[in-house]
């Protein structure tokens, strides 16, 4: 059975409860590594200039306390398999629908493999 690594743990830990509990199931059924929680402003600076963010701090909801947002990858990371990410991000999105519909978490997950400008396949939101 696959299980999150320590510094995945942390990560993760840094998440609304929502995601916590969201990727504590997906892990569960499929490897992942959650690869960003948590962005202080010279991360998200960083992440902007790298093109990886459209937006800047405090303006990502990466940004907030707990964060809004987690970048979680399938492992082993193959970032050149789109498929494999599309695969991934509907399984993640049909177990939040599950765990929303159970009432073991409180909001709706966006992820960002499902936007028209700008596709983010890591990253998956609490809508608040």
């Amino acid at each position: 059975m696959p299980g999150f690594g320590k510094k995945s743990m942390e990560n993760l830990a840094q998440c609304h409860e929502d995601l916590q509990v969201l990727f504590n199931e997906v892990i569960l059924t499929i490897d992942c590594s959650v690869i960003c929680g948590h962005r202080g402003k010279k991360a998200q600076q960083e992440a902007y200039n790298d093109g990886f963010s459209k937006v800047q701090y405090p303006n990502s909801k990466h940004n907030s306390i707990p964060s809004l947002a987690a970048d979680v990858v399938p492992f082993p990371i193959d970032w050149k398999d789109v498929d494999r990410f599309n695969y991934f991000g509907e399984f993640v999105l049909r177990t939040a629908k599950r765990l929303l519909k159970e009432g073991r978490i409180n909001h709706v997950i966006e992820w960002g493999g499902t936007w028209d400008k700008f596709r983010d396949y890591p990253h998956y939101q609490v809508r608040v």
